[in-house]
């Protein structure tokens, strides 16, 4: 959840002097950018994990405000939706064993907070897309209370001026009407933090570009919504069509989306910064009370409230962050680009195989996206989202090749590297790694394997309602167990 806000409506004056305040940031920062000291002294890490809440029926449970209230834990937020909250796992350095200390640390968190959703007869899921969720869950009563939630819902269909459409052709097709962003609610993330120093950050971003595509393909989580099979990472396709403010005629133009996996390789994080005071509306234009120049001229670091609030109502796959800790600045790339689950070990392979590769990437004499287009990666990012780790993915070097052959014969020796440069300890490489290694021998993440589960239990006669709820029970045994996804048995039929 972002920083709330105080309305719903604003005014015209109130988007003036918004806009104004955006731009005075944005001079500010440039300034920052080339004069302040930024914390950086060694890379941090950070994670989050959005999660769903079921009832025993496994369909969604409209209870987070109960559930939160139980849990009593400021580390768990509410986010979108009713049924769903969010776990912000403190950050911490990667080398070492760090990486199996956090995977303790996440499993017991997320079971103590299980046992006391128990108790109101809620289930705690980390799933990109929670199967059982139907239209009618989302006609009402669906948005958790929040000022910033409906602010935000208000601000993206008085910009469209009509009813937003859902329309996603995969192996099967939805489409439909809606008058709110509820589908909005059914993207449930895992975002990874990596906090860099401002001359490393165009490196770091540049690279967590390329590898977007190679990440959905193997962490791909989110094959169903609403009853439908339809993309491998369906997540990916409804987000951007669910906050979509373009009408049909705005698109044909060129507008930009406002989820969006950019245009370019960059220089500097100012280039995103700029491109999204260039590019797009303010949706919250909320006034703080900061003179953001004052601040800078009296040796304060300043909050820059504005360019923060409008930066996190642009959704790129790898967001930049600017953040003040302690009264000091710094700078994080945050990925955007997985889904959650489906187990804790899962999650912590994805973040290894990531990190690790940005370790390569980065230090590379000659960078890797100085071979490739930008257009390419974004081909690459579509393709792992429709297709999974059945993808085709273009890479330097090879050409177009599968993804899971690109994974073992090129990128597990460059993330096995990287991780060793971080200074990771070669327990954490082998346990995580090996388990990435594991989904590209069998072919199987969290989507092929929900797939072939209903398949199975729909050919043995159950009904795709049916066959849903009993997959996402299984799902949720596995994701107890905490072994990963590929070796998770199949259906017999």
């Amino acid at each position: 959840m972002g920083d709330e806000v105080e309305r719903t409506a604003y005014n015209s004056t109130h988007r003036r002097e918004y806009r104004r305040k955006v731009q005075l940031c944005l001079d500010v920062f440039e300034a920052m950018l080339a004069h302040s000291d930024f914390e950086f002294d060694r890379p941090l890490t950070g994670m989050e994990i959005e999660c769903n809440l079921i009832g025993a029926d496994y369909q969604p449970a409209m209870s987070n405000q109960n559930v939160l209230t139980a849990i009593a834990d400021p580390a768990y937020q509410s986010e979108l939706g009713r049924y769903n909250i969010e776990f912000n796992v403190p950050p911490r350095p990667l080398p070492g064993h760090s990486g199996l200390e956090l995977e303790d640390e996440v499993r017991a968190s997320l079971n103590a907070a299980e046992t006391k959703a128990n108790t109101d007869g809620t289930h705690i899921v980390t799933i990109g897309i929670l199967p059982t969720l139907m239209p009618d869950h989302l006609d009402r009563g669906w948005m958790s209370e929040s000022t910033r939630y409906a602010a935000l819902n208000d601000s993206i269909f008085t910009t469209r001026g009509e009813d937003i459409v859902i329309d996603i052709t995969g192996t099967e097709r939805v489409s439909l009407h809606t008058s709110t962003i509820a589908p909005e609610s059914a993207c449930t993330s895992m975002q990874l933090h990596l906090q860099v120093a401002p001359e490393d950050f165009a490196d770091n971003w540049n690279g967590a570009q390329v590898l977007a595509g190679p990440q959905l393909a193997l962490g791909a989580n989110s094959p169903y919504f609403f009853g439908h099979e339809l993309w491998s990472e369906t997540r990916i396709e409804l987000f951007t069509q669910a906050t979509d403010t373009r009408s049909d005629e705005l698109k044909v133009q060129g507008v930009r989306p406002r989820v969006w996996f950019g245009e370019r390789w960059i220089t500097s994080i100012f280039d995103l910064f700029e491109e999204n005071v260039r590019y797009f509306p303010p949706l919250l234009p909320e006034l703080s009370d900061e003179d953001p120049l004052g601040e800078l001229a009296a040796g304060r670091t300043p909050q820059l409230s504005e360019l923060r609030l409008h930066n996190g109502t642009v959704y790129r796959w790898n967001r930049p962050v600017y953040d003040v800790v302690d009264g000091r600045p710094h700078l994080r790339v945050e990925n955007r680009v997985l889904p959650s689950g489906p187990t804790v070990v899962d999650m912590l392979a994805n973040a290894a195989f990531y990190y690790g590769m940005l370790g390569t990437l980065t230090r590379e004499d000659r960078p890797l996206w100085t071979k490739m287009s930008f257009a390419a990666a974004q081909d690459n990012f579509l393709a792992a989202a429709r297709r999974g780790i059945a993808a085709r993915l273009y890479w330097p070097g090879l050409g177009e090749v599968a993804a899971d052959e690109l994974v073992l014969r090129r990128l597990l020796p460059m993330a096995e590297e990287g991780l060793r440069s971080w200074g990771v300890s070669a327990a954490v490489r082998d346990r995580y790694l090996g388990i990435i290694e594991g989904r590209a021998k069998t072919g199987r993440n969290g989507a092929a394997w929900q797939v072939a589960t209903v398949r199975a239990l729909q050919q043995s006669g159950m009904s795709r309602p049916a066959a849903l709820a009993e997959m996402l029970k299984l799902y949720c045994q596995g994701m107890h167990s905490n072994e990963p996804v590929h070796t998770w048995e199949a259906v017999d039929t």
